[in-house]
């Protein structure tokens, strides 16, 4: 190098004069941080900036004086500059000569104050903070920036709601109660300008909820085998058939409401027998292949129209007579009892393809119990004809009250009924019951359906044995396919 080392004296000089530069700041991935303003550097040490740095070549003074760095300031790596390379290490000087000990030089300095970021960055982090993803220095920014921005606390518990649902264990389907509640908010705000009957809302909610399962099985489960049991006389029978044919016959026994209500009835209601069994046998042997899913469609649009066409009618539909062949029920009951056989067959089907099935609505499970009640005693004096059911014991005239027998349903959607035990037409009463079955709502009803045995089906019993079993027969008896 030439000129006497006037060139490296001049470069020590530039860098002697030079400010430091800030040490490394924590790593921020999301942060722009050509707008995130610096901190303000610490207040220089005990050395002043421009205090003599020892030559190369020059030992420790005498005093002991080392030098020093700017306080709190970490050395920065300047590059390959040959005078800055050269420079010894300082290392620790003699005492003074009175013997007092120099004092060590400062601690850097800290700074304790939170980050300081712009309101952009802030709003970026939210969604990391709700996840509590964000650093300690980027949560304590962020919560304190929550204390002062109303429109960022908002968006923050929005967040963290949300959060919450991430980790739900709860079920994937659907609450049985949704589209009830969807509903009656929907009528809240609008009612409807022709509302269902109050008498049809059991078979609107029920087909509406076989319905729902229908559409969350495959093709290939509509073909799953279904076993429909039921009694005749005092033994249980059954018949095998698959999802699709259960939704089949469904159809077709509804359609015998359709006949009444003067719509189209699938079987051709001028020729199509009436008994349900026989409608049944009927429309399957009719159908040249199995049936498929393709049967939900006219299923449920026939549906849909008995539910309209119903709606639409008034008050006085509800007492038209649906015959059954062997019976005749208003059509209040029969809509009724065709609710409860879509329920019952669709817990054939869910069993089927092994899908969650929970029982109706405590209100409409209270009006079919009521409803399979008041077939029994018209059940008891049949078999009673049959020769299947004990003698009557004490004739009255119609509408007196008569012997009976307390049937306490409990639990979901029970009650209390008194079943006349020796004529139709008589009414029963508390004074006059001579017997007590206690049963709960749902096993009732699975009695009324044929698919428990009279025999297990009372949880408790009191009173007269002999009507105890009759009526327990009476209920099975009520089965069908």
């Amino acid at each position: 190098m030439t000129g006497g080392g006037r060139e490296s004296e001049g470069g020590e000089e530039e860098v002697r004069g030079a400010r430091r530069i800030p040490g490394p700041r924590g790593a921020a991935d999301d942060l722009d941080l050509a707008s995130v303003p610096l901190p303000p550097l610490p207040p220089p040490g005990g050395t002043a900036p421009d205090e003599a740095v020892p030559e190369q070549s020059q030992p420790a003074s005498a005093s002991g004086d080392a030098p020093e760095s700017d306080a709190g300031e970490p050395e920065a790596d300047l590059g390959p500059d040959p005078a800055a390379e050269a420079w010894p290490e300082p290392g620790p000087g003699p005492e003074p000569a009175d013997g007092t000990p120099e004092p060590p030089a400062p601690d850097p300095l800290v700074s304790s104050a939170p980050v300081v970021l712009p309101h952009q960055v802030l709003k970026a982090l939210l969604g990391a903070w709700a996840l509590s993803a964000c650093s300690a220095e980027e949560t304590a920014a962020v919560e304190d920036h929550l204390t002062g921005c109303a429109p960022c606390a908002d968006e923050a518990l929005r967040l963290r709601d949300a959060v919450g649902l991430l980790h739900t264990d709860g079920s994937l389907d659907l609450d049985p109660t949704l589209r009830t509640r969807v509903l009656d908010g929907c009528f809240g705000r609008r009612p409807a300008r022709i509302p269902v009957p109050e008498w049809a809302a059991p078979y609107d909610a029920e087909t509406a909820r076989l319905d729902a399962l229908l559409r969350d099985i495959g093709d290939s489960e509509w073909h799953a085998p279904v076993r429909l049991q039921w009694f005749e006389e005092e033994r249980r029978v059954s018949r095998r058939t698959t999802v699709a044919g259960v939704i089949g016959h469904l159809m077709a026994v509804d359609g015998l409401l359709s006949a009444a209500l003067g719509l189209d009835d699938p079987l051709d209601g001028g020729k199509a027998p009436l008994d349900p069994t026989e409608r049944t046998e009927t429309y399957w042997s009719a159908t040249r292949r199995p049936p498929t899913r393709a049967v939900r469609e006219p299923w449920r649009a026939q549906s849909h129209e008995l539910i309209r066409t119903a709606s639409f009618a008034g008050r006085n539909v509800a007492e038209t007579s649906v015959s059954y062949g062997a019976f005749a029920l208003p059509l209040q009951d029969a809509a009724l009892d065709r609710a409860f056989e879509c329920w019952v067959h669709g817990g054939d089907i869910a069993d089927a393809v092994d899908y969650p099935y929970p029982a109706p609505s405590a209100a409409h499970l209270h009006r079919m119990i009521d409803l399979a009640a008041r077939m029994l005693p018209a059940a008891l004096a049949g078999r009673r004809s049959a020769g299947l059911a004990g003698p009557a014991k004490d004739l009255v005239a119609a509408g007196a009250p008569g012997r009976s027998l307390h049937l306490e349903i409990e639990g979901h959607g029970g009650g209390d009924w008194y079943i006349a035990l020796d004529s139709p037409a008589a009414v029963g009463a508390p004074e006059r019951a001579v017997a007590q079955v206690a049963l709960d709502g749902v096993e009732f009803c699975r009695l009324v359906a044929g698919h428990i045995s009279p025999v297990e089906a009372a949880a408790g019993q009191e009173g007269d044995r002999e009507a105890i079993r009759d009526v327990l027969f009476a209920a099975a008896s009520l089965s069908r396919l």
